[in-house]
């Protein structure tokens, strides 16, 4: 089994339309797609994301993510601040590589994930293009958001209908980033023909 960790925008892509999200065991690797308490915090404490996403505390989004709380150690704990804090240095140190592009460099939230990622390990999906810098430079699992759609659809847990209605929200909330916008042709050509619709 490898954890699949989704972060905050990952989570709130996907969730809603991928039923139910949390907790789901697929591929022939026996991924598990997973959610940390602290992305829910993370949400939790952004005024904007609780009025964006309202639907989140909502019981059977609430109740799922309750069920499927991965437990940590006492060690396993420590290993990961400890990771959390080298990666957060890394950041500080030269927060440019990280912004180029009017991008973020990764928060702590992001630092969490990727740490986990190393310690546990399992695979962190973002489309935090900072992220993907950070965990390329400490050799951690990271797939972009579309990747794992990709991977639900090989496995059957989403058709192709879905990946429409989940490009379609996307578009239509204004939250299409590049990286999805490229892979609508180069992941999902068949779905959607050879121009983008």
């Amino acid at each position: 089994m490898t954890l699949v960790l989704l972060d905050t925008n990952t989570y709130l892509r996907l969730a809603k339309r991928v039923r139910p999200a949390v907790g789901v065991k697929f591929g022939q690797k026996g991924y598990v797609l997973t959610i940390l308490k602290v992305v829910e915090d993370e949400v939790h404490q952004s005024p904007r994301l609780r009025h964006q996403y309202p639907w989140f505390d909502d019981a059977e989004f609430a109740d799922e993510r309750m069920a499927k709380q991965v437990r940590l150690s006492a060690d396993e704990k420590s290993s990961i601040q400890a990771v959390q804090s080298v990666l957060r240095a890394f950041v500080l140190e030269d927060a440019d590589k990280f912004t180029s592009g009017g991008r973020s460099p990764p928060g702590a939230t992001d630092c969490w994930l990727l740490a986990f990622g190393q310690v546990r390990p399992a695979i962190v999906v973002t489309d935090d293009l900072g992220m993907h810098t950070l965990a390329e430079d400490f050799g951690i699992k990271v797939w972009h958001g579309y990747e794992l759609l990709d991977k639900l659809r090989s496995a059957k847990v989403v058709d192709s209908e879905l990946v429409r209605d989940i490009y379609d929200a996307l578009e239509r909330n204004g939250d299409l980033t590049a990286t999805w916008r490229e892979a609508r042709t180069r992941v999902f050509g068949r779905i959607f023909g050879a121009e983008p619709g």
